[in-house]
């Protein structure tokens, strides 16, 4: 089994973080491939990487957001950035990355959320992930647009804060794809 490390972006040195760029362009290809502002959007928050040897086989992120749920803006762990090296797929890695990913979403925030591909719902869904059930939006420099394109494809992971799922669930503004 690979060993785990959990370590914030400004705690990885040069060859870390290499690493793990290089993997998710390898996982993501085609139709689910990699952009720099995706890249971006994993750095700056926590990092569980799975190492075999010193080949990195896995990695996840969970940076904090702000999702906006009513007149509530939720302290929301945003997981980003999942894979596994696809020759060690099928292996339990990806279930042990986001073991770690989903214990540090209920010990220190109100909400897991992420952005699922069709390859990847149905592993979350197997863990408890849901689909948020109402519309999705998001926060944009000229004020809230829909993003009916993601509703169904955006999933929760409770943690703690009484949700009305019957409402629609607005994410902060950052560069490239919203959610």
């Amino acid at each position: 089994m690979a060993e785990l490390r959990t370590a914030h972006t400004a705690d990885l040195d040069v060859a870390s973080l290499g690493a793990a760029r290089r993997l998710l362009w390898d996982v993501f290809v085609e139709g689910d491939a990699m952009t720099e502002a995706d890249w971006e959007h994993c750095l700056g928050g926590m990092h569980v990487l799975a190492w075999e040897g010193d080949e990195l086989v896995g990695h996840a992120a969970l940076v904090m957001r702000r999702l906006l749920l009513g007149d509530r803006a939720l302290r929301t762990g945003y997981v980003e950035g999942v894979a596994v090296r696809r020759d060690r797929q099928g292996r339990g890695i990806g279930g042990a990355l986001m073991a770690e990913v989903e214990r540090m979403i209920r010990a220190a925030y109100d909400l897991g959320a992420l952005g699922a591909s069709e390859a990847g719902r149905p592993f979350y869904e197997a863990r408890g992930w849901k689909p948020w059930p109402a519309p999705t939006r998001a926060l944009t420099p000229t004020g809230i647009r829909p993003t009916p394109e993601e509703d169904g494809w955006i999933h929760y992971y409770p943690a703690g804060a009484t949700l009305d799922r019957s409402a629609p669930l607005t994410c902060d503004p950052r560069p490239g794809e919203p959610w």
